[in-house]
């Protein structure tokens, strides 16, 4: 509802209550960020400014009230988020369906490339995530996987990457195969204790539900009734990733991710990533989610970070200042 110089969103007690934050703290960003008044009377949330401010604050607030409705937590950085998604003209997640696991309720998309993205999961047997890093392709794949596990549609969630770093040292390492990859995998295990909590985790693990390898170790299998994550798919070589996309078998699923900037292969022509997307995207039962720099959820800093780079990329490589040389 809309009146001289205010907007009213009629909302739930939670969804206001999440808008306004501990303390009033994220009602006061939205403030400062669009030049309003934005105030929780009971039911709902009014904001008051000129027309421009209201209007890019009430697409904050609609973003906060539906992460709210999906079950998930609102954080600072949710609101941040929110804030620079309505700047940005971000349309936002939609419609796209929250995931229900997480130890802080559910996992929802933060932005309109997280909700075509999981949409895609949910829609297609193959899917591409590509971008910068901090674009939440790994978790939300992660969390999608984790979701098919937990409701009984998956028998095992199987997440591999390239240990480029291991090179041949890898079998010289000391210990059993979990010993050896671990400190590869750190960043999967992370996202898996965040996403279903030490316990449950650490259960699956050892009755062989969840499986984190190498890629080397993925040859000569079919994974069958599996959601299967190639994670850090730029170090994978041509011959490795025709190797694991064909090793999908009778009801799998597999979602690969990468960033193409970050190649740490010796040729970066040998590279799979591209190679893949290229030959396979339209390809029926495929889809390829890109993400860009403004994607980027994690600290604010990321994004312009991320953003310096590719600038000075494009120079490097003789292109407009705006193109992303990464982009595939």
């Amino acid at each position: 509802m809309s009146r001289d110089g205010e907007e009213f969103l009629a909302l739930s007690e939670d969804q206001a209550r999440a808008i306004s934050g501990p303390s009033s703290r994220h009602a006061a960003l939205i403030e400062d960020a669009f030049r309003v008044l934005v105030e929780t009377p009971g039911g709902g949330v009014s904001v008051r400014g000129d027309v421009r401010g209201r209007g890019l604050a009430k697409k904050a607030v609609q973003t906060i009230a539906a992460r709210v409705t999906a079950g998930a937590e609102v954080t600072e950085a949710d609101v941040r988020q929110a804030i620079a998604a309505a700047r940005a003209g971000d349309p936002g997640p939609g419609g796209s369906p929250a995931l229900a696991v997480g130890k802080r309720g559910a996992i929802a998309a933060k932005t309109g490339a997280q909700g075509a993205y999981l949409d895609m999961l949910n829609t297609h047997e193959l899917v591409f995530g590509v971008g910068p890093a901090g674009t939440g392709k790994t978790f939300l794949a992660v969390a999608h996987g984790a979701s098919m596990l937990m409701r009984g549609e998956v028998d095992r969630l199987i997440v591999t990457r390239p240990a480029v770093e291991a090179g041949e040292r890898l079998g010289f390492l000391p210990g059993d195969l979990t010993e050896k990859v671990d400190p590869y995998m750190a960043p999967i295990w992370e996202a898996l204790n965040d996403i279903m909590g030490a316990d449950q985790m650490r259960r699956r693990r050892d009755k062989g539900e969840i499986e984190v390898a190498p890629i080397a170790f993925m040859r000569g299998r079919t994974l069958n009734q599996a959601f299967v994550i190639v994670d850090e798919a730029q170090n994978a070589t041509r011959l490795q990733m025709k190797m694991v996309l064909t090793r999908l078998g009778e009801g799998a699923r597999m979602a690969v991710t990468g960033d193409p900037t970050q190649i740490d292969l010796q040729s970066r022509g040998d590279s799979g990533l591209a190679h893949a997307v290229g030959i396979l995207e339209g390809v029926k039962g495929v889809a390829v989610a890109r993400f860009k720099a403004e994607d980027v959820v994690r600290h604010p800093l990321v994004e312009r970070i991320v953003r310096a780079y590719d600038a000075d990329s494009a120079r490097q490589a003789g292109l407009p200042a705006d193109a992303s040389p990464g982009s595939i």
